[in-house]
């Protein structure tokens, strides 16, 4: 499903560059569940950023479902993104002005889905706010507001799920169930679940752990 040969990062630091991933090369299956590790700066934000194609390798090639995302123009990547990959951010990033349910239409409206308020409103259930549909996001707690994310990253039935530290700014309670929640709809709809974390329990979960060092894979 996603394949890495290669890939740098290098980015301008003053008059010099910095390397935040260097020759990184890795393959995850259909359907797998892998965390990525490692220290702050070791570059795995960067990692789940390309593999989005959110932002271009300096050098090497990315293979995600088929597709080569390193050739690829904005706006393939784009409907790359709005038709294959779900994005989970640590910082939720709900639009404020918009409630829970139109947050979770977005996606769907862009795509022309033609049953978007029905799908909406049955994601919303999945992920048990079924009654709080027509809230906005600061009338939501953070874990709320992290279950309307994972709603939305699922509108569009994507077949990969990228998180980064999705739970990083719950409490430890709703950080287990926002982590249940998102194993459980990888598990049900066969999703290739890619978890970025600091967390080694929720990393002890995954199938296989992928550990970044100096922007190297060790």
């Amino acid at each position: 499903m996603i394949t890495l040969s290669n890939v740098s990062k290098i980015v301008p630091s003053g008059t010099d560059s910095l390397t935040i991933l260097d020759g990184v090369s890795i393959e995850i299956a259909q359907g797998e569940f892998v965390a990525i590790t490692g220290a702050s700066g070791s570059g795995k934000s960067t990692l789940l950023g390309l593999i989005a194609g959110l932002d271009a390798a300096t050098s090497g090639e990315i293979i995600l479902d088929g597709e080569n995302l390193s050739t690829a123009n904005e706006e393939r990547l784009a409907a790359i993104r709005s038709e294959k990959i779900g994005f989970v951010f640590q910082s939720f990033h709900l639009i404020p002005s918009l409630t829970a349910v139109e947050n979770i239409l977005i996606p769907m409206e862009i795509a022309g889905h033609p049953n978007a308020r029905a799908r909406a409103e049955l994601l919303l259930e999945s992920v048990d706010l079924a009654n709080r549909g027509h809230h906005y996001p600061h009338e939501l707690s953070g874990g709320e507001q992290q279950r309307v994310a994972i709603a939305r990253a699922f509108a569009n039935s994507p077949k990969i799920l990228l998180a980064d530290e999705p739970t990083g700014n719950l409490d430890s309670k709703n950080g287990t169930h926002i982590f249940e929640l998102m194993v459980g709809l990888h598990e049900k709809n066969n999703v290739t679940l890619v978890l970025v974390t600091h967390d080694d329990n929720l990393a002890a979960r995954a199938v296989r752990r992928i550990v970044l060092s100096d922007g190297k894979v060790v």
